[in-house]
């Protein structure tokens, strides 16, 4: 089948039946036309859509190994530098398009798939099926364009002790039963965003594991079909208002849902496990298998787009209201041009350092990925604050689109015009700039970026851990031993 058009997208999603509860409605059936998700759901088809396009065809696609067909390039194994700069360009064209606003575009966990697949050995340690599993689930998922997402960690309800130990064990996601033909698990899980008009959802281990007997039954990796009988979705209400793309620009396009997921005795069959027991395996399941690289090689692509947008906002503000020549204006502009080129340099650098994985997987540099995932969510939390700061009351005078076609339009094309803008685009500028830094939707966001890959000061115990910092420690140690 290969690559899908969006059109089949929706329609496939509309022939599932998933368990969706939002804003104390059942949903069932037909989610891409619900109002919580059909904007979502039709942003998602426009990148499927994408792939058909001859502009961004020869980047978004590559043949696939087995069938010939067109698939996309997010599940390219990269084996050398073309191969890796070819998912650059993928991920950069789907990136660009969204302004890096969409979290969990299917590129995102393609790339866990298409690492996890490579590792097939890596998987082989616990049983030869679960190398074998990962292999030709990659395969499906690559073959039919699927889009998969996923859900990492217990719900938060006593973070003073572990996942398995909360309600003694209860509350988290865990196998209850273990079958011939599979396993029975039952539980919950946070935190499952775009869950609801995905084609499958990705159940991966996340948080440490103690190597102990008690951790066992929370040791596992497998994949279901987002309407797998005994599975619901419990959504948070939805950040888009209702309005069009002039009132909620980003919000009307973007509005990812995120839910949690409960697992109420949910099978799953053999063929879709991936791994099961083996805590030790399941804490290094990103890290050994690449898997990781290739995530956050996506992530940071998408970042940098997400600053771009931020520094192009942020200019067309200040252009348009003539505060551009103000120092304390161009002192923040070049805090944001700073921020997208130290973004670049760190995706060049990465990808400079790339080298082979012991599956022959041209990976980029994990430890400059992983500064760059230290670093962004902090500095992304300075992008709305810049914005609010440029935009100032202007973000609280905005009449809507009803009002610019209204007998209104001659009081705001007077008094609500900008030095180089009519007072109508100046609406519209402004607009954005409200969704982007203090609406819902941007609040969101926020949080996000900042919680992406988790708690940082956890992030950044594990980079410290992990860095070899002893060559800088030689060398002070060197000097101090220096007698010239």
């Amino acid at each position: 089948m290969g690559i899908r058009t969006g059109q089949q997208y929706l329609d496939k999603l509309n022939s599932m039946n998933p368990h969706v509860l939002i804003d104390g409605e059942m949903v069932t059936e037909k989610i891409a036309d619900h109002p919580s998700f059909r904007n979502v759901a039709r942003t998602y088809a426009k990148l499927f859509d994408m792939q058909h396009d001859p502009k961004y065809a020869d980047a978004l696609t590559y043949e696939s190994p087995t069938t010939g067909d067109r698939v996309s390039a997010s599940f390219l194994v990269p084996r050398s530098k073309e191969d890796l700069e070819h998912r650059h360009a993928a991920i950069r064209t789907w990136a660009e398009y969204s302004l890096g606003f969409l979290g969990r575009t299917g590129d995102y966990m393609n790339g866990a798939l298409t690492a996890l697949a490579a590792a097939e050995k890596w998987f082989a340690q616990a049983d030869p099926m679960f190398g074998e599993n990962i292999r030709k689930y990659y395969e499906r998922c690559r073959e039919n364009d699927l889009l998969a997402t996923h859900t990492l960690i217990p719900p938060q309800v006593n973070r003073s002790v572990s996942g398995s130990e909360q309600l003694g064990g209860q509350l988290s996601a865990r196998v209850v039963e273990e079958r011939e033909d599979g396993i029975v698990v039952h539980g919950a899980r946070m935190l499952a965003t775009i869950a609801p008009i995905a084609d499958e959802l990705l159940v991966f281990p996340s948080t440490l594991l103690r190597s102990t007997p008690e951790d066992a039954p929370y040791s596992y990796a497998f994949a279901l079909p987002n309407d797998a009988p005994g599975m619901r979705y419990l959504c948070r209400t939805s950040l888009y208002n209702g309005g069009g793309t002039h009132d909620e620009p980003l919000a009307s396009r973007f509005e990812e849902m995120d839910a949690v997921v409960v697992f109420d005795h949910v099978f799953v069959p053999n063929e879709r496990i991936f791994m099961l027991g083996h805590p030790e395996l399941c804490n290094a399941f990103y890290s050994e298998t690449g898997a990781g690289a290739l995530m956050t090689h996506q992530v940071v692509t998408r970042t940098i787009a997400k600053s771009e947008f931020f520094l192009g906002l942020a200019s067309e503000i200040a252009a348009s209201i003539g505060i551009d020549g103000f120092q304390h204006i161009q002192e923040d502009l070049a805090e944001l041009i700073e921020t997208v080129e130290i973004g670049k340099a760190l995706m060049v650098a990465a990808e400079a350092q790339a080298a082979r994985s012991p599956d022959g997987v041209f990976l980029p540099h994990w430890p400059t990925l992983n500064a760059a995932r230290n670093w962004y969510p902090k500095v992304a939390q300075r992008f709305p604050a810049i914005i609010r700061k440029f935009s100032a009351s202007g973000l609280m005078a905005l009449p809507g689109e009803a009002d610019v076609a209204s007998d209104a339009l001659p009081d705001i094309e007077l008094y609500l015009q900008a030095k180089t803008l009519t007072g109508p685009e100046r609406v519209r500028l402004f607009k954005l700039a409200f969704d982007a830094s203090i609406s819902a939707f941007a609040g969101r966001q926020a949080l996000y970026e900042y919680f992406f890959f988790g708690d940082p000061v956890r992030m950044a115990a594990a980079l410290v851990n992990s860095y070899d910092r002893e060559p800088a420690r030689a060398r002070v140690r060197e000097f101090l031993e220096r007698k010239d």
